[in-house]
C-alpha cells in the first residue's frame, strides 16, 4: 500500500495511480501507434513501402498477433505470481515492447516477425500486471475502486487517441517502418516515467505471491521456470517450422483457435472443479466464467476497429477534408476521444448510483456493453450495402456512430471488468486472474482477425450483420443470467 501521504494525492486517490496512469497511458502510445498502421502496412504494395500481403493472409497474421498479445498476459500474470513480483514484470515487459517497435522498424520481414514476437512477449508482461498493482493502490472495500478504474482506463484512451494521430501520419505519409518507430520511442518514455516515480508504488506488486512456505514457494518459482523455458522453446519449434516453410503463418493463426478454446477449458475447470479453491472461491470463478464470455465475444466486436473497420475507412470512406485525404489510421483517435471525454462522467455516474444503492451490477453493465456494441454494427448495414460491389465511398459518419456506440459499451464494460476481476480473484492468485480477463479480449482478437480475413471474401452487409447478431443476442442472454450471476459472485459488488 502507499503511504498515508500519498494516499489522496491524485485527484483524491493514491498518487501510485498516477505513476501507473503515465506507465499505462505510454504503453497504449506504443500498442494503438503501431496498431493503426499494422494491417495497412501488411496489405500495402511492395513498391509503396508495405508487404503487399493478400486480406485473408493479413487478417490472419493480425488475428494471431493481437490475440498473442492478450493471451500472454495470463503467463505475464503467472510469471508475476511466482517468480518476478507485478513491479518487475511491467520493467521486463516495457522493455520487450520498445525492442520489439523498433525491430519492425528494421527493413526485414525476418525482423518483422521478430519484433512481433517481442511485443507479444512484452506486452503480456505489462498489460495485466499494470493493472493488477492498480487494484492493490486500495484496500478491500475501498469505494474509490472503480472510480480509479476509470481514471487509470483514461489514461490508456490518452495515450490510444494521441498515438494513431502521430503514428498514422507518419506511417501513411512518410515510412511505415518510420511509425513503427514512433511507437517504440513512445514506450521508451513511459519506461523512464516508472522508473524514476516507482517510489510512490509503496510496496504495492514488489514481490511475488507467497504461499506462507518458503520451501513451496522455492518449489513453485523453480517449476514456473521450467514452464517458461518450455513455452520459450515451443515458440523456437514452430518459428523454426514455419521458417523452413513446413507449416504456414496463416495455419498457425487456425491452430491458435484451437490452443485459445482449449486453455479456456482447462482453467476454468480447474478454477471451478479443483479443491485448490475453497467453495466461495469456485462459485465466483464460475462468475468470471459468465463475464468471460460476455467479455470475449464484446472484444470480437470492438476490436475489429483495428481490423476490418479500419480496411473499411481506407477502402470504403471518403477522407477528404478540404481537398486533402487524412489517414485512414486517423479514425482510431475516435474511440479515444469518446472515452476521455465520457469516462469521467461514468466514473461519476457509478459512484453516484452507489450512494444511491442503485448501481447496477457488473454482469448487467456488461449486458449493456455487448448491446452497444451490437448497435455499432447494425448502423454500418446500410452503409456497407451502399459500398458493396460498386466502389462508392460513405461519408466519414458512419464510422464516427459505430465508434461512439463502441465507446458507450466499452465504458460500460472494460473497467468494470479490470475492477470485478481484481475483487472476484483470490489474493494468493491475483496476477494468474488479471491474465484470465486478457485470454477473453485474446480471444475476441483472435476472431476480430478472421474477420478481417474475410473482407474481400464475403460481401460486408452479411460480415456486418453477422457480427450485430452475435453481439446482440448474445447481450439478450446475459440480461437473463444476470440475477443468478450476482448470486455466484458471493457478496462482491
Amino acid at each position: 500500500m502507499p503511504s498515508q501521504a500519498y494516499d489522496k494525492s491524485f485527484f483524491g486517490h493514491p498518487r501510485g495511480l498516477a505513476t501507473l496512469f503515465f506507465t499505462e497511458m505510454w504503453e497504449r502510445f506504443s500498442y494503438y501507434g503501431m496498431r493503426a498502421i499494422l494491417i495497412l502496412f501488411m496489405v500495402d504494395k511492395v513498391q509503396h513501402g508495405g508487404l503487399g500481403w493478400t486480406d485473408a493472409k493479413a487478417g490472419s497474421v493480425y488475428g494471431l498477433y493481437t490475440a498473442m498479445v492478450y493471451l500472454m498476459c495470463l503467463g505475464g500474470g503467472w510469471i508475476a505470481d511466482r517468480i518476478t513480483g507485478q513491479r518487475k514484470a511491467v520493467l521486463i515487459g516495457g522493455v520487450f515492447i520498445a525492442a520489439g517497435e523498433f525491430c519492425l522498424f528494421a527493413p526485414s520481414e525476418t525482423s518483422f516477425y521478430l519484433g512481433l514476437v517481442l511485443l507479444m512477449f512484452g506486452t503480456g508482461l505489462l498489460k495485466g500486471n499494470v493493472s493488477t498493482i492498480v487494484g492493490q493502490l486500495y484496500p478491500k472495500g475501498d469505494p474509490r475502486r472503480d472510480s480509479g478504474f476509470s481514471i487509470f482506463y483514461m489514461g490508456i484512451n490518452l495515450g490510444a487517441l494521441i498515438s494513431p494521430i502521430i503514428c498514422s501520419y507518419v506511417g501513411e505519409k512518410i515510412s511505415w517502418r518510420l511509425g513503427f518507430g514512433v511507437a517504440g520511442a513512445g514506450m521508451l518514455l513511459g519506461l523512464l516515467q516508472y522508473v524514476l516515480q516507482g517510489k510512490y508504488l509503496g510496496d504495492a506488486g514488489l514481490h511475488p505471491a507467497t504461499t506462507g512456505d518458503p520451501k513451496k514457494d522455492a518449489d513453485q518459482k523453480r517449476s514456473a521456470w521450467v514452464a517458461v523455458a518450455g513455452m520459450l522453446g515451443v515458440f523456437a519449434l514452430v518459428g523454426g517450422l514455419a521458417a523452413a516453410g513446413i507449416i504456414t503463418i496463416t495455419a498457425i493463426s487456425d491452430a491458435l483457435g484451437y490452443v485459445l478454446l482449449g486453455i479456456t477449458v482447462v482453467v476454468f475447470s480447474w478454477l471451478i472443479g479443483s479443491k485448490t479453491w475453497t467453495a466461495e472461491e469456485r462459485k465466483r470463478s464460475a462468475a468470471v466464467l459468465v463475464l468471460f464470455v460476455a467479455s470475449a465475444l464484446f472484444w470480437a466486436s470492438f476490436e475489429q476497429a483495428g481490423s476490418s473497420l479500419n480496411l473499411f475507412a481506407e477502402r470504403q470512406t471518403n477522407r477528404f477534408v478540404f481537398g486533402w485525404e487524412f489517414p485512414a489510421g486517423w479514425f482510431q483517435f475516435v474511440q479515444p476521444i469518446f472515452v476521455v471525454a465520457l469516462a469521467p462522467v461514468f466514473a461519476w455516474l457509478w459512484l453516484a448510483l452507489g450512494r444511491k444503492n442503485a448501481e447496477p451490477p457488473s454482469p448487467a453493465k456488461f449486458t449493456l456493453g455487448l448491446l452497444f456494441a451490437g448497435l455499432a454494427f447494425a448502423i454500418l448495414i446500410p452503409a456497407a450495402k451502399m459500398t458493396d460491389g460498386n466502389n462508392q465511398q460513405v461519408a466519414i459518419w458512419w464510422l464516427i456512430g459505430t465508434y461512439f456506440l463502441q465507446t458507450l459499451g466499452e465504458l460500460c464494460l472494460s473497467p468494470v471488468g479490470l475492477s470485478a476481476t481484481t475483487k472476484l480473484a483470490p489474493d494468493r492468485a491475483a496476477g494468474f486472474m488479471m491474465g484470465i480477463w486478457f485470454l477473453s479480449i485474446s480471444i475476441g482478437n483472435w476472431l476480430a482477425g478472421k474477420a478481417a480475413a474475410l473482407y474481400s471474401s464475403m460481401p460486408l452487409p452479411t460480415l456486418f450483420g453477422s457480427v450485430a447478431a452475435v453481439t446482440i443476442g448474445a447481450a439478450v442472454v446475459l440480461a437473463i443470467l444476470v440475477k443468478p450471476t450476482v448470486r455466484l459472485m458471493s457478496g462482491v459488488k
